[in-house]
């Protein structure tokens, strides 16, 4: 690198399954945003999360071999197994002594790492913009720490963690700067398998850097999570099955599968890739559901109410995400052609994946106190952790498949934190949270056996609730578990013929949208459909689906 450069400025870049290989292999030079005017050296960076494992397990390793001994691709690897753990004893002892004065003079961070500088245990560079940039990133890297982890820099893990990066920079970081040098590149490193809380904050002093990282992990963890980074910075590629890691391979496996096995796997990864729309049965079934509520007419409901999420507006998959488009509609009133009325009711209730609601209320109200609970569940950062739910003793869904646990578990989360449930009287944002996560907690059978229905990609199940003044009581603990229901992306559709107001009661308005018809009728019940309607629908049904 040019020693005139004052600065070095390193930009994520917005990587596809597509590109991300090619531009990781590209010189900086030659990728997006490179720039070197007014001395200052801009270059994108390639962040890379590859997690779980493809079908054609062989093929996965041995690519991953490939790149680390035969591809060129530059990538240096670390794994927990690989990492060079030796220290020089002067350097361990100088920085026991720069903790101890930090204890003594409750130093700043920027203080403290002058002060790692002065007994030269940071890693140097005869480049004024690399030097300056390891300290800068090095500042980074402590004060994230000190944000994110409990009790900052008093965390007895501060001590751990600057000694295992301090070591691992000269032991890895050095040699691979000195590397890429020669043609003005910056390091790459592959890492792969489990990391420690070190290892992590190791990576993310890498990332911050400006090295390019790919992240490999067979089961699908993400070793940056317990970091709380923006998880739009990078690029991850969700693979759909996942298994423990095996030590990363030293040598090439043997070829067993057929010439007909290979074909039908690349054919199989260009036609239901996650952009291709072309999808396998649950294909996302380890994917967390997000709910993307959709404005629509009243017309529209219907039309929408006959697609499968992946051709709806909006559907999106990535990420480990899948988005899918829902409706949540609110329906005062009854349409003057009362024929039309009802056969759109009933096209859509004798669909197999409607939940029908005429009883209220639907859901039970839960009298036990779950403050405990709530607030052992949540993490560092305030919010509910998903993996503590799925582990405490109370959670009731341990028999469902990991995939929509994980999924019921984030979507809670979810509701709680960007609750639109209005407040009680004397009611705290605490107190709402708390309620919310109480019901979520109990979901009833019928809606259960919905939700495990539920391909993602596919047909999206419909609650229709058919509110009279005859049929019960609306309760907020049926507004929570709606709200959870739409978070998860299942249709929610409301008819009361009688203009009368029930999710209000509860809810922000703003959260579903309302359509007014003609009239309003009182005294009105659900109209079962006749009985030639309803066995030429269901044969329709059994034909359309090839039964």
């Amino acid at each position: 690198m040019n020693k005139d450069y004052y600065t070095i400025n390193n930009v994520i870049l917005p990587l596809s399954t597509e590109n991300w290989f090619d531009i990781l292999l590209k010189p900086v030079k030659e990728r997006p945003l490179h720039d070197t005017s007014n001395r200052i050296f801009t270059f994108g960076q390639a962040v890379v999360k590859l997690l779980g494992i493809p079908v054609d397990e062989d093929e996965y390793y041995n690519q991953l071999f490939d790149w680390i001994n035969k591809d060129n691709t530059g990538l240096h690897l670390l794994t927990d197994e690989s990492l060079d753990r030796t220290i020089d004893n002067q350097h361990f002892q100088s920085i026991q002594k720069v903790f101890n004065r930090m204890q003594e003079q409750n130093l700043s961070i920027n203080r403290f790492v002058a002060f790692l500088d002065g007994e030269n245990v940071l890693i140097k560079s005869s480049i004024p913009a690399i030097h300056r940039k390891l300290r800068e990133s090095f500042i980074k890297v402590i004060q994230h720490f000190s944000e994110v982890e409990e009790n900052g820099l008093k965390n007895n893990d501060l001590r751990r963690l600057v000694v295992d990066i301090i070591k691992w920079s000269i032991n890895h970081l050095q040699p691979a700067i000195e590397e890429s040098q020669l043609n003005e590149n910056m390091p790459k490193f592959l890492w792969y398998g489990d990391a420690n809380k070190s290892q992590s904050y190791f990576i993310y002093f890498l990332l911050t850097f400006g090295c390019d990282i790919v992240i490999v992990h067979p089961n699908g963890d993400d070793i940056l999570e317990k970091l709380k980074l923006d998880k739009e910075l990078f690029f991850q590629h969700q693979y759909p099955r996942m298994k423990e890691p095996e030590s990363f391979p030293k040598e090439e496996r043997k070829r067993t599968a057929t010439v007909a096995y290979r074909a039908s796997r690349e054919i199989e990864s260009i036609l239901h890739h996650e952009g291709s729309n072309l999808y396998k049965p649950w294909q996302f079934r380890e994917y967390l559901p997000i709910s993307i509520t959709l404005k629509t007419t009243y017309d529209e409901i219907f039309l929408l109410e006959k697609e499968p999420a992946m051709i709806r507006p909006n559907f999106d998959v990535k990420n480990g995400e899948v988005h899918i488009p829902s409706v949540f509609a609110k329906i005062f009133g009854v349409s003057k052609n009362r024929k039309e009325y009802w056969d759109r009711i009933h096209a859509i209730v004798n669909k197999e994946e409607t939940l029908l609601i005429r009883s209220f209320p639907f859901t039970r109200a839960i009298i036990s106190d779950f403050r405990y609970h709530y607030r052992g569940a949540l993490g560092t950062d305030g919010i509910l952790d998903p993996d503590k739910m799925m582990a405490a003793h109370y959670w009731k869904y341990k028999q469902l498949p990991a995939g929509l646990q994980k999924g019921i578990a984030a979507a809670i989360s979810r509701v709680c934190t960007r609750t639109s449930l209005k407040k009680l009287a004397n009611e705290s944002d605490e107190d709402v949270a708390i309620f919310l996560f109480s019901q979520c907690l109990l979901i009833p059978d019928d809606f259960l056996k919905m939700l495990q229905k539920f391909d993602y990609a596919q047909e999206v199940p419909s609650i229709v609730l058919f509110k009279t003044e005859q049929n019960g009581v609306f309760t907020r603990e049926d507004a929570a578990l709606l709200l959870l229901m739409n978070t998860l992306g299942v249709d929610i559709i409301i008819y009361n013929p009688a203009g009368h107001v029930d999710m209000e009661n509860y809810t922000k308005d703003t959260l579903f949208d309302v359509h007014w018809l003609e009239d309003m009728v009182f005294d009105m019940e659900y109209k079962e459909p006749s009985f030639l309607k309803r066995g030429i629908f269901s044969g329709f049904l059994k034909n359309r689906k090839g039964e």
